[in-house]
C-alpha cells in the first residue's frame, strides 16, 4: 500500500508559528484561504486553457504564497512548478501539473476545513 500522499499535507506547527501560536487566527486565515482558493484555481485553469504564460506565472505565484502559510509542501511545490512553467513560457506539461495542484489542494482544503 504505497501512496505518494502524506498522512497530513499541512505542517500545523509551522502554520501556528507563523501566527504566533494563535489557533483562532490560523482558523481565520484558513477561512480566507478557503474562500479565495477557488478563484485562484480558476485563474490558473484559465491561464492553462488560454496558454497565457504570464497569467499562469502570476496566478501560480500568488497561490503558492497563500498555501505556503500552512506549510503544505505538496501544494506549494505543485504551484511552484506551474509558476516556473509560466516564467519559462513552456506550457506543454501544464495540464498535468495543474491536476497535481488540484489533488494537493483538495487535501489541503479538507484539512483546513477540519481546523
Amino acid at each position: 500500500m504505497s501512496s505518494s500522499v502524506p498522512e497530513s499535507s499541512l505542517d500545523r506547527q509551522l502554520a501556528l508559528s507563523r501566527v504566533g501560536g494563535d489557533l483562532e487566527l490560523l482558523r481565520e486565515i484558513a477561512i480566507l484561504f478557503l474562500d479565495e482558493c477557488p478563484r485562484a484555481l480558476l485563474d490558473i485553469h484559465q491561464a492553462v486553457a488560454g496558454e497565457d504564460a504570464v497569467k499562469l506565472e502570476n496566478a501560480a505565484h500568488s497561490l503558492k504564497g497563500s498555501v505556503a502559510n500552512f506549510g503544505a509542501s505538496a501544494a506549494v511545490e505543485a504551484a511552484f512548478r506551474l509558476e516556473q512553467m509560466g516564467r519559462a513560457r513552456q506550457l506543454a506539461e501544464a495540464p498535468e501539473a495543474l491536476r497535481a495542484l488540484e489533488q494537493a489542494l483538495s487535501i489541503v482544503c479538507a484539512e483546513l476545513n477540519a481546523l
